[in-house]
């Protein structure tokens, strides 16, 4: 990394509920929300743009952990603005508090890890298991 990561930190994830996001089970009665798979995709993002600032040509970033409470429903076409700030850091690990919103609530909230890695060295790993 090219400095060291401060505390407070924040990275931001914006997008509009598309097609794409909702849930696949949106029948019955069940109304077209955001699934929760891909509001972690953009919380993760979120957390990833806090980083990419600081990292040298070569690393990357990947999630190790994540914990997230998905507190409220969001309709097709709502805008979502996803944050991530960083809270601790352990040498190439770094830990987030990530939140999300849309125009009328917090949508979300939780924890999140990532590692910086050196990407090259993954690859190697991936190419083995092949």
């Amino acid at each position: 990394m090219k400095d060291a990561v401060k505390i407070g930190t924040v990275g931001e994830e914006r997008f509009v509920v598309s097609e794409q996001h909702l849930i696949d089970f949106a029948h019955d009665g069940m109304p077209e929300i955001l699934c929760t798979p891909w509001l972690i995709w953009f919380l993760e993002h979120a957390a990833r743009n806090a980083m990419l600032p600081l990292l040298e040509p070569g690393e990357s970033t990947v999630g190790i952990v994540i914990n997230v409470e998905h507190m409220a429903a969001t309709p097709l076409g709502a805008d979502v603005v996803c944050r991530a700030r960083v809270i601790y850091t352990d040498g190439a690990v770094i830990s987030f508090q990530i939140e999300a919103h849309d125009e009328h609530e917090q949508i979300a909230r939780g924890t999140h890890k990532l590692r910086v890695i050196e990407a090259a060295r993954l690859a190697r790993k991936v190419q083995r298991k092949t």
